[in-house]
């Protein structure tokens, strides 16, 4: 008999209970196999600690800043900006009422326990290829920042991050609905898709593969999500996103480990020069 595939996750922050609640701190987790979400709504002042991190993690600031500090390194990251912070500890401090999206690789395996689809990977994810970290960066592992608005082009809504270990593409916002005669599906060999969206309504689209265990089969899935939210997109599953509002749709798309795809294009990755790929046979 087939095992059936992982199933899908749609993770509404903005109509359930946190994982996580502090003063000052409202914290939704979600995983995948290979990734970990942590999306906080913060009041001025604060502090997100991390006593310990095993490898890279992303900040990615939505509309307050932030002083980040990891060892004896510090930056003010501005609102639209992201991070990359460095193994170790850290700490990110909230300078003004804010949404603060952190990433994480499975190694936060103390988040990956809390997050809120923690069932769905109670079994492991084996079509899920596993995490195998990229080269260090050059001049080694520091905290870097860069601005959003700086990596913005005229002919793509694209704008793509690596880290050793993760890969963002914060895309511009969509101000009008996007037209569904222009819609792109597409499906991922052996890798997730976390789609977040940070403002806007989104239409989710997913095709399941078909395999000779009837058993195994899955309706197509059509999941209409607010913001913010995170939806678990599979390997093999055929998906597109569309977003049915005007006025401002966000979304960020999340995958564990960098993508070549997208890596081998000269200049689609934003700091690549930063990131060096693997050498390939």
């Amino acid at each position: 008999m087939t095992t059936q595939a992982t199933a899908a996750s749609a993770a509404r922050h903005y109509d359930t209970a946190p994982q996580i609640t502090a003063p000052g701190e409202q914290t939704w987790i979600t995983r995948g196999a290979n990734f970990v979400v942590c999306v906080s709504r913060l009041a001025a002042g604060t502090v997100l600690a991390r006593p310990q991190q095993d490898d890279e993690y992303m900040v990615l600031t939505t509309d307050a800043a932030a002083r980040i500090e990891a060892g004896d390194q510090h930056c003010n990251a501005a609102a639209q900006t992201v991070t990359i912070v460095p193994p170790g500890a850290s700490r990110i401090t909230a300078q003004g009422d804010g949404l603060v999206v952190r990433v994480f690789s499975c190694k936060a395996t103390d988040l990956a326990a809390r997050a809120g689809n923690a069932t769905v990977y109670a079994s492991g994810a084996p079509e899920v290829a596993p995490l195998v970290p990229w080269p260090d960066p050059v001049g080694g592992f520091a905290l870097r920042n860069y601005v959003l608005a700086d990596h913005i082009k005229a002919d793509t809504n694209m704008r793509i991050f690596r880290s050793t270990n993760l890969m963002l593409n914060i895309m511009t916002p969509r101000m009008v609905a996007r037209d569904v005669h222009k819609l792109s599906p597409h499906q991922h060999a052996d890798f997730e898709q976390g789609s977040l969206a940070l403002s806007g309504d989104w239409m989710h689209h997913l095709r399941h593969p078909w395999t000779a265990d009837m058993t195994t089969w899955r309706d197509d899935e059509h999941i209409r999500i607010g913001s913010p939210s995170l939806t678990v997109i599979p390997p093999k599953v055929i998906h597109t996103s569309n977003n049915v509002n005007d006025g401002g749709a966000w979304l960020v798309d999340v995958f564990a480990p960098p993508r070549f795809d997208f890596s081998r294009v000269p200049g689609k990755v934003a700091n690549a020069h930063d990131y060096p790929m693997p050498e390939q046979n």
